[in-house]
């Protein structure tokens, strides 16, 4: 008999459809996150309203994903966890497609002060206002390959998250 057939349709070592999906789960909003941070702190490029929108379903992604590690790739709960990561995912690059957009002009951006400044004094805000950098939602700070960097986390959430889902539905009907 094949090995293959042997072991469920996957050859001894190697990582069935939901195992990759759960890891996929992880490793992608880790490197989309640490990406953004990196341009931040690194690269000296100054986050705006919606890139922070799209940092915090990346950071749910993660803890979900490492929650899925907990228990068995095949359990249910690995299952549900590695899924729900995906959603996450999904939310951060429904995001991103808005604020792309936005860039592109194609959505209206905020017509007010997103600024927060909750609960401060009017010094202590005005003080938070003048050194904090202006960085509008619909420009463009940095592009790759004609791409902001919106535009491709939208690209890559949801490729990725589609990608874990089909591999989540493929481990479901072997």
């Amino acid at each position: 008999m094949n090995d293959a057939v042997a072991v469920g349709g996957h050859r001894p070592g190697s990582l069935s459809p939901v195992a990759i999906a759960r890891l996929i789960a992880l490793l992608l909003p880790t490197a989309l996150l640490a990406g953004a941070l990196g341009s931040q702190y690194f690269g000296g490029l100054h986050p705006c309203e919606m890139c922070y929108w799209q940092r915090w379903p990346h950071g749910v992604a993660i803890v979900l994903a490492l929650l899925a590690f907990t228990a068995s790739a095949q359990s249910q709960r690995s299952r549900a966890l590695t899924l729900l990561a995906a959603l996450a995912i999904a939310a951060s690059g429904a995001v991103g497609v808005y604020h792309a957009g936005v860039e592109a002009k194609i959505f209206q951006g905020f017509t007010q002060c997103t600024a927060f400044g909750r609960g401060l004094s009017p010094a202590e805000l005005l003080k938070q206002i003048s050194q904090a950098p202006l960085v509008r939602c619909d420009e463009v700070q940095f592009r790759f390959l004609g791409i902001s960097m919106a535009g491709w986390n939208a690209i890559l959430s949801l490729t990725g998250a589609s990608l874990i889902l089909v591999l989540s539905l493929k481990a479901r009907r072997a």
